[in-house]
């Protein structure tokens, strides 16, 4: 019943955005390639909006899962939104083939690795708003053919989502060392099934140990052993999870965050700011703070009776967005809180003007005001 729900999740949001068809030149192969690339909601009317970059391997037939689940994600924020690219592979095996001497691409599989990074992304950058983010996603032998990116200098992609690599010989002792010198941030995600082909589970399993040892601050990884879950069905549980663990750190402030990070922060503020600078250097993105992330550090603020904070929180908001209230209500608060209370009432009344914004409303500016007044006689 869960997976119907979720496929019809897929449906229904997939209708919602912009999934084009097109055919993509290349001296790499003998042929053009033809690819189905999904644009986020009113792309159109962004055109300032730069987005990362989703590649997915066997287009055929993963496209459409990844591609509804990249936009559900989006519409409730818990990622940015993203293009979608999904490469059609008639003749899978033939785009993977490896030398049986060195283990690495080879003839039309050298051919397909180079059509990726030197055909695809060179014609997907003339065409749309690329943001510097980019992930590859693959199933059993395109995972692991999409590890041999990782061999690149830097890494084509930031992040990896492998369901059921069929790894090559010598990959694990390839991307051990890759992923415990690497200096840029790596995103790395592996599932298996406890019904996957036993090869292949056996494989990962092993894999996993090995990767869970390895202690560097920017190689970020993940796992899924999925109960009960095939080869082919387990794809369809990990892509979602895969796509919440890799972009976990722009979901907006959870009650979880909120409680486990924010409160036992020594500066809420400051851990907004570091938050939102880690969505711009990470992905590329320089997003409008999110009035419910202003919301949660204030509650912090308010429990740590962190004035300083508040007044800093009030100048951003300000900043963030000068057509409301919300700037005004945060500094009025800090100067409530310094022991300055007819600065304070000025600044309330003095916002009167402005847009309510969620539940900061004039209503709630009167009230501290008024309360103000009948304290101190103004």
């Amino acid at each position: 019943m869960k997976t119907i729900t979720y496929f019809l999740l897929f449906l229904v949001f997939s209708s919602q955005a912009q999934v084009l068809y097109e055919s993509v030149p290349s001296n790499s192969l003998s042929e053009p390639r033809n690819i189905k690339i999904q644009l986020p909601r009113n792309y159109e009317t962004n055109q300032d909006k730069s987005y990362p970059v989703i590649v997915v391997m066997d287009g055929d037939y993963l496209f459409e899962p990844v591609a509804g689940s990249v936009d559900y994600y989006s519409y409730w924020e818990d990622m940015p939104q993203a293009i979608v690219v999904g490469i059609m592979q008639p003749d899978r095996m033939s785009d993977t083939y490896y030398s049986d001497e060195n283990f690495l691409p080879a003839e039309t599989g050298a051919a397909f690795f180079e059509f990726v990074g030197m055909d695809l992304f060179p014609w997907l950058s003339k065409k749309y708003h690329l943001a510097p983010f980019n992930v590859v996603v693959g199933h059993d032998v395109t995972a692991a053919f999409s590890n041999y990116y990782l061999m690149k200098s830097p890494p084509l992609f930031s992040a990896y989502i492998s369901l059921s690599p069929d790894l090559a010989p010598e990959m694990t002792n390839r991307l051990l060392p890759v992923f415990q010198n690497t200096e840029n941030q790596l995103f790395y995600y592996q599932a298996t099934g406890s019904e996957d082909i036993e090869s292949l589970r056996e494989s990962t399993l092993a894999f996993d140990q090995e990767l869970k040892a390895i202690e560097n601050d920017r190689f970020h990884y993940y796992f899924d052993d999925f109960e009960n879950a095939s080869h082919y069905s387990l794809a369809g549980r990990a892509i979602p999870n895969a796509l919440e663990k890799v972009f976990s750190v722009y979901r907006p402030i959870s009650k979880k965050e909120f409680n486990d990070v924010l409160l036992k922060s020594d500066s809420p503020y400051d851990y907004l700011v570091s938050k939102y600078e880690t969505i711009e250097n990470l992905f590329g993105l320089k997003d409008q703070i999110r009035i419910n992330d202003f919301i949660a550090v204030a509650a912090a603020l308010d429990k740590k009776a962190d004035w300083e904070g508040f007044e800093n929180l009030g100048k951003l908001a300000r900043k963030e967005y000068p057509e409301t209230i919300l700037g005004a209500y945060y500094l009025g608060r800090a100067l409530e809180g310094q022991g300055e209370p007819k600065k304070a009432l000025r600044t309330y009344e003095g916002a009167l003007v402005l847009k309510d914004v969620a539940n900061i409303n004039k209503d709630l500016l009167m009230m501290r005001a008024q309360r103000i007044k009948d304290d101190f006689g103004y």
